[in-house]
């Protein structure tokens, strides 16, 4: 079982004040997946009367960020996580409260050594996106690259 990383809920509410403002909401939480809800409110649906299409991206990218916060904050003192690039797919019309899982897709090791050998890794996670029903309604893919902090520079007299 990968490490425990509960602390990354809270983490995320602290950090990003979007998270708790959307109402978002974690499960499970590893250094390899993370569950994250959204509950449903009907000031964010969209003209169909399911959620929108921004609140569907925004909670797979918190639960794609959730999990590489949990994968890689012990290199938060060399690198900032960002994001590189997204795909969306919608797949069908939500209805109810939402849960996103999102999967690192290559183990953060090798994300860690490309690190650790001067290079500007990049790691996919993939977003499942479910409505209440259990019906898959999006899917993600979310390219994150870990941007190595610049060495400060030398005093000057």
């Amino acid at each position: 079982m990968a490490d425990d990383a509960s602390w990354v809920a809270g983490a995320m509410t602290q950090a990003v004040p979007w998270v708790s403002t959307a109402g978002i909401t974690f499960g499970e939480i590893t250094t390899e997946r993370v569950e994250a809800f959204l509950p449903d409110r009907s000031d964010q649906h969209n003209h169909v009367g399911g959620p929108h299409a921004a609140v569907m991206f925004g909670l797979g990218e918190t639960a794609s960020g959730a999990v590489g916060l949990a994968a890689f904050a012990a290199a938060g003192d060399r690198a900032v996580p960002l994001v590189v690039r997204s795909e969306i797919r919608y797949l069908k019309l939500a209805r109810g409260d939402l849960r996103a899982e999102a999967v690192l897709t290559r183990p953060a090791d090798e994300v860690l050594a490309e690190l650790d050998a001067g290079t500007r890794p990049e790691f996919t996670v993939d977003v499942t996106i479910t409505d209440a029903g259990g019906v898959q309604t999006g899917a993600m893919t979310i390219v994150w690259t870990l941007k190595p902090n610049r060495a400060p520079e030398p005093a000057r007299s």
